[in-house]
């Protein structure tokens, strides 16, 4: 297994329990907000039809997981998966105040060993997950794995300018997230790890390639904010 994280994946899964409660407020202060717009434009990209049966990997507290939930319908469904049991409560939360209990199923599950078979999902998504799980190319291999042929997997992730000027200015800000997370929840320490995922995470051309070596064709990407990250779409194809 060639590692991309090499922190342990249990000490990944402490430290996401541990900033559940504050995870949103946070991603709304790191990045001005601008994630809830990245989302919209993945959900346009990827044409996800009613009655569909979606897969939402490392969804975290869930807001990726609605979005795939409102989009399906009431003849679709949506399988949310997590390692994380608080991010896992917040998302179940969030799933009854939208009413989309009849087509949400929320799992604590490990996007390296995803427990479906082949084939079985219309479309997959991962929203800033991939840099925090111990082989991000043994994650695409799964996600490429459940997916039918002819559909769409999805990734958002933070990204790296690759602009000299704009990757310094990037590198200062993402320098100050700990000290921000001091500042606003008390985190300190765990935004420092989520900072050095970040900076040591591979660029958009270099997971593009990643896309492909998975198996994915028409693999495309767009990158937000200068390249702070980046949107990721490939499909499987009809034949291998």
């Amino acid at each position: 297994m060639a590692l991309t994280n090499h922190t342990p994946e249990e000490k990944v899964s402490t430290m996401f329990n541990q900033i559940a409660d504050n995870y949103d407020k946070m991603n709304s202060l790191i990045s001005l907000g601008t994630h809830k717009h990245w989302r919209k434009v993945a959900m346009k990209q990827l044409h996800v039809k009613r009655g569909a049966f979606a897969i939402d990997v490392c969804c975290g507290t869930g807001d990726w997981t609605i979005a795939l939930a409102e989009a399906v319908g009431p003849a679709g469904h949506v399988v949310g998966l997590d390692f994380s049991e608080k991010m896992l409560e917040i998302a179940r939360k969030k799933v009854i105040s939208a009413g989309f209990q009849d087509r949400v199923t929320l799992v604590q599950g490990d996007a390296m060993h995803l427990p479906y078979d082949d084939r079985t999902f219309d479309v997959a998504t991962i929203g800033f997950g991939l840099r925090n799980v111990p082989d991000a190319n043994q994650v695409l291999r799964e996600l490429y794995r459940v997916i039918v042929p002819g559909a769409l997997a999805a990734c958002l992730e933070t990204s790296q300018p690759t602009q000299p000027v704009v990757k310094l200015g990037w590198q200062a800000y993402f320098n100050l997230v700990p000290k921000m997370a001091k500042l606003a929840v008390n985190k300190e320490k765990e935004y420092a790890y989520l900072q050095k995922t970040t900076a040591e995470f591979v660029s958009a051309e270099k997971l593009a390639d990643m896309f492909s070596a998975a198996g994915f064709k028409a693999v495309h990407y767009r990158t937000f904010d200068l390249g702070a990250a980046a949107l990721h779409i490939g499909a499987r194809p009809y034949k291998p």
